[in-house]
């Protein structure tokens, strides 16, 4: 996954650079959705036919997105389909998004819990978060039965882990010492 870091990095500052001359918050929807299409795996097999050109992916995959794209992210698409690096597209997308949160002051978090969170007891958690962390935070909240109880929170590379299975965890690692 690393390999797949490294070359999208690149992609994305470019990307992130020219977005800030004009609207990042639409570019980011109009990536967003050229992610979505190229995750589809059809999609991935067509392309990947030597005997399909570069224009037909470009127009099945703006069809499929369904946005209208400025010029500059067209070369974009063009580029990324020339190269032959669609399965790159989505962590590109995603590490737009970093930078332009990271512009922003802003950081995405995900939260893992173990039973649905009331939109009360998430404000009372994000605002934890927030302090904890030292930026504003957007969650992400998805169930996961196997943490018991409690939560874990993944920002960037900074993880909070107080679910109980994580404290069974290191129990164990206490108890096996």
């Amino acid at each position: 996954m690393a390999e797949l870091a490294t070359i999208a990095r690149p992609y994305a500052e470019a990307l992130y650079q020219v977005a800030k001359k004009h609207d990042v918050k639409a570019w980011g929807q109009a990536l967003d959705a050229l992610s979505q299409v190229a995750q589809d795996a059809d999609l991935r097999q067509f392309a990947d036919n030597p005997k399909v050109s570069v224009d037909q992916v470009y127009a099945v995959m703006t069809a499929a997105a369904k946005q209208t794209l400025a010029p500059e992210l067209q070369n974009f698409l063009r580029a990324v389909i020339e190269n032959s690096r669609l399965d790159a597209l989505p962590a590109v997308v995603g590490q737009f998004h970093v930078l332009a949160n990271a512009a922003d002051g802003v950081a995405d978090a995900q939260i893992y819990s173990a039973y649905p969170i009331e939109p009360a007891q998430l404000a009372d958690v994000m605002g934890s978060l927030e302090k904890r962390f030292g930026r504003k935070l957007l969650p992400q909240v998805s169930l996961e039965p196997s943490l018991i109880g409690g939560i874990r929170v993944v920002v960037g590379d900074e993880v909070l882990d107080t679910s109980i299975k994580a404290r069974l965890e290191r129990m164990k690692v206490a108890l096996a010492a």
